[in-house]
């Protein structure tokens, strides 16, 4: 399993950076057709880390970790289609759980998952916190993992 990394967005090299977001343009605007502006700024918030793990050179999974007013949230969770079912989008939720416990002590961690992805969420301590919504025609799930 190759290892996980992660840093602030400025601290990320161009190289890698560009493949992660790339990745995350392939997976939730080309192949989810989900029309939306992707880079929303939030990547750049001084709180903010990206995850990502790479395989030959490639990013081929990442997430983000985020800072919101009452709680930590993770979010933009991807896997390159290649690399699924291999357990790395689960090592960067381990490690985002770990990292946020870690910066933010006994804060909650949010984060809205399609709702079919709920149980594979439950996995890392979340649980539906809220009603089903709808983004980009595709059914949601708030999810909350308690402070620990």
């Amino acid at each position: 399993m190759p290892p996980v990394s992660f840093a602030r967005l400025i601290d990320v090299p161009a190289e890698t950076l560009y493949r992660l977001m790339w990745l995350r343009v392939s997976v939730f605007v080309v192949e989810q057709r989900a029309a939306y502006p992707e880079l929303d700024g939030r990547d750049l918030e001084p709180d903010t880390e990206l995850f990502w793990a790479e395989e030959d050179g490639e990013v081929v999974a990442t997430l983000r970790l985020l800072r919101d007013s009452d709680a930590a949230r993770i979010g933009r969770v991807a896997t390159a289609e290649a690399a699924r079912g291999h357990g790395l989008s689960a090592q960067l939720m381990r490690a985002a759980v770990e990292r946020a416990e870690e910066r933010w002590p006994g804060t909650a961690i949010d984060l809205d998952a399609q709702k079919h992805l709920a149980p594979w969420y439950a996995r890392f301590g979340f649980e539906i916190s809220g009603p089903e919504f709808s983004e980009d025609d595709i059914p949601h799930v708030p999810m909350r993992r308690a402070a620990v």
